[in-house]
């Protein structure tokens, strides 16, 4: 019989606020360990918390854009637990009524899409962080992270492979940056994944899931959902019985292992939190919410294909951030002639080299309007194509404009009908035995015939031209 994978995903999302959830310390990253800590985030007696607005707002935005129902009156809870990373030894959550429910999103299937259910979104306060490694083999704990608030989004089991939960993963994560709730940086733990993965035959109940905790890698995710799906089908095939348990992804070795037996809701001894009362927000606020979201990637992808004829492909790439998009729209608002060229130079020429110099679209020493002017000079054959990638090297490494570059190192191309003549004739007189082949009926030497006058030119010959002359010349 065959195997079902039954996927289901729980994303903790730090939220970009300033400050933590239920106090005013800092939440910014890299501080000295525990040095953004207070009596309220520390868990001292008598200390009370104070709800984050901004948090609160941020959760809503994201509820709003996966489609969902946004709870006007929800509660917090508390979950006890002893970690030491848990000064209060409770994290504040939101168990019975979150503020986000059955909301959904849709990943690309096939030549359609597929959606996925999310069956909540709840606010929580994040513990801190255990250090283990380069301490002389003693356990540290940085707090500075205690406190810093979160949404823990939490999928249906809808998904049934590993590729579909990182196709969920990869649309979620450009959603939480496009609205600009987080940072999302994976490697600082702003955006990290529990997986529940378990196997069943179709058509039966599903089997026992495994919990796979606290990744933050796609390509890990991924392995380690592979990696459980073949372990647990092996299990059961030799008779075996896969367990309730949390298990950890030792990238090292490609493969999870037991970490405790998974708990359940009672094993945390949730009770309501008695120091916030219910979180009642009123539907012009969602409103308010609602009218100031910002264009989805969805909406912008197809957007891209209809208003600049762009490809599913390039729509996509051009649409992986914000920042990126409204970088296209002002490169194709300065070079409005041509929007397919204006997104393979973006795409295909400026990302890629700064890639390799590890630079960020919005650090780029190079303005769409730069661009757009050495678009400009591509369209009106000022210079050729293959100059214009140098012109851009120049550009990227001195920062000078596109004129200034061309007029700096010569690199006009040349587009006078007499001056190509006269280069042809150089060529034709240089090559007697291959202009007899061609004339004899070697047709493919035209490329050769190509080459060798732009390699004349230096590159600087117009090659539209060229090919022009030279289909009058060579029959000459």
């Amino acid at each position: 019989m065959s195997w079902e994978v039954v996927i289901g995903l729980e994303v903790h999302v730090q939220m970009n606020t300033a400050t933590k959830a239920f106090c005013g310390c800092s939440t910014e990253f890299g501080a000295e360990p525990n040095t953004q800590t207070c009596p309220v985030c520390l868990g001292m007696p008598g200390q009370l918390p104070i709800l984050n607005i901004e948090a609160v707002q941020k959760a809503v935005l994201t509820g709003l854009a996966i489609h969902a129902t946004i709870n006007l009156e929800s509660k917090f809870d508390r979950k006890n637990y002893f970690y030491p990373d848990l000064p209060k030894g409770y994290q504040i959550t939101q168990l019975p009524v979150p503020i986000v429910e059955h909301g959904y999103l849709d990943i690309p299937s096939g030549d359609g899409e597929k959606r996925l259910g999310i069956t909540r979104i709840h606010m929580e306060d994040d513990a801190g962080k255990s250090m283990h490694e380069g301490l002389d083999g003693i356990s540290h704990i940085d707090l500075n992270r205690a406190g810093v608030p979160l949404m823990e989004i939490v999928s249906e089991p809808d998904m049934r492979s590993a590729d579909e939960a990182i196709a969920y993963l990869k649309q979620l994560h450009q959603l939480v940056l496009f609205l600009d709730v987080s940072d999302a940086n994976m490697e600082k733990g702003q955006f990290r994944c529990d997986a529940n993965v378990s196997v069943h035959h179709p058509g039966t109940p599903f089997g026992t899931r495994a919990e796979l905790k606290n990744m933050n890698s796609f390509r890990f995710i991924k392995q380690a959902i592979d990696y459980e799906v073949g372990r647990q089908i092996e299990l059961i095939e030799d008779g075996g019985k896969v367990a309730l348990e949390s298990r950890l992804f030792d990238s090292a070795k490609g493969e999870t292992r037991s970490m405790r037996s998974k708990e359940e809701a009672n094993d945390y001894r949730y009770f309501p939190e008695p120091d916030l009362p219910p979180l009642r927000i009123s539907q012009e606020e969602v409103n308010a919410i609602k009218a100031g979201m910002p264009e989805l990637p969805g909406q912008l992808r197809k957007r891209f294909e209809t208003e600049y004829g762009l490809s599913v492909y390039d729509a996509d790439v051009l649409t992986q951030t914000r920042e990126l998009a409204a970088w296209y729209e002002s490169l194709a608002a300065a070079h409005p002639a041509d929007p397919k060229r204006c997104a393979n130079w973006l795409a295909n020429e400026l990302l890629g080299r700064l890639n390799e110099a590890d630079c960020g679209i919005t650090d780029s020493p190079v303005s769409p309007e730069s661009l757009a002017s050495l678009l400009d000079r591509i369209a009106d054959n000022t210079i050729s194509g293959k100059i214009a990638k140098d012109v851009l090297d120049t550009m990227l490494e001195t920062g000078h404009d596109t004129d200034t570059v061309i007029e700096e190192k010569g690199l006009k191309q040349v587009s006078d009908t007499g001056v190509i003549d006269a280069m042809i004739q150089q060529v034709l007189e240089a090559n007697p035995d291959q202009l007899a082949a061609f004339r004899g009926g070697k047709d493919k030497l035209f490329g050769f015939f190509v080459g060798q006058v732009m390699k004349v030119s230096r590159g600087k010959a117009n090659p539209g031209l060229v090919n022009q002359r030279l289909k009058v010349l060579l029959k000459s």
